[in-house]
């Protein structure tokens, strides 16, 4: 999607060079909604109201990374664009969460996991789904799994003031866990994940 995440990084100088290049510990936390390649909105007839059809869980990934930053091209004081690569690799925690619809029961309108209505997958004995239910319902039904990350990137930065840092990265990113994740039954699940992405960052250095 367009906003995938939020992501915190650090970079701190470390001694001596790697490869003939400035080197840089580097540290990231990312927390990002991994989406299924078939999750297509859709309105109702009903109310007008979006949700997405098939769709049985969210899978959010808590990511940290640490490896390295190399100085590819350097500023010149404080102007022009700093050019850096990064390799780093850690331990993703995976949130397995249902994902709740909005049905009609009779007058009132109630959330239940989109797994047990008649468009589900198992059929519970609810209506059809009429909207998109509650982001936080269903957080203490979630399940967890661990997988690792492994991600390498190129970083341009600005700097508009002394102090602040500007920039974007642009990179690569495969993540395993140990058994398929279900997003989308009866579809192309996976344990194995790739992606490219892009993130804008806003920062000081010292």
């Amino acid at each position: 999607g367009v906003l995938g995440g939020f992501v915190f990084r650090q970079e701190k100088l470390l001694p001596g060079t790697l490869f003939g290049k400035k080197q840089f510990r580097y540290f990231g936390v990312e927390l990002v909604n991994v989406k299924h390649p078939k999750e297509v909105q859709t309105s109702t007839g009903y109310t007008g109201q979006r949700f997405i059809p098939g769709k049985e869980n969210y899978l959010f990934v808590l990511r940290t990374q640490y490896g390295r930053s190399l100085a590819l091209f350097r500023r010149s004081s404080d102007e022009g664009v700093a050019v850096n690569a990064i390799f780093a690799a850690g331990p993703s925690l995976g949130i397995i969460k249902p994902y709740f619809v909005e049905v009609a029961e009779g007058n009132h309108v109630t959330n239940v996991p989109f797994a047990n209505t008649i468009n589900g997958t198992n059929p519970k004995g609810y209506g059809e789904a009429i909207g998109a239910g509650g982001f936080f319902q269903g957080l203490g039904q979630s399940q967890l799994t661990v997988g690792l990350n492994l991600k390498a990137a190129v970083s341009f930065e600005l700097s508009a003031f002394h102090n602040n840092t500007t920039g974007v990265e642009i990179g690569f990113l495969t993540e395993i866990f140990p058994s398929k994740i279900i997003i989308i039954p009866n579809t192309d699940n996976r344990s194995f994940f790739t992606s490219g992405y892009i993130s804008l960052f806003f920062g000081s250095k010292k």
